[in-house]
């Protein structure tokens, strides 16, 4: 299954661009996969399957998660950011 994440501040500029995609059944997969695709992000930002202290990932737009085991449906947007992120 299929995902896209919106990457924004520290992840966008360690990712190298705005906007991925991904695969997983659920957060630490994608996650994962994130990992796998784009190592300064992973370097940076991820601890395999987890996000490391200071980054939040938000689903649908309706509520932030970090639980690795949060389950993700086909088409979900991933909101990938750091706590410190705003204005």
């Amino acid at each position: 299954m299929s995902v896209t994440v919106e990457l924004f501040g520290i992840p966008r500029a360690r990712a190298g661009l705005a906007v991925a995609s991904a695969a997983g059944n659920c957060l630490g997969d994608a996650l994962a996969d994130l990992g796998r695709q784009f190592p300064g992000l992973a370097e940076t930002c991820l601890d395999g399957r987890s996000l490391r202290p200071g980054y939040t990932a938000n689903l649908r737009g309706e509520r932030f998660v970090t639980d690795p085991e949060t389950p993700l449906a086909d088409g979900d947007t991933l909101l990938l950011l750091a706590l410190d992120a705003g204005g």
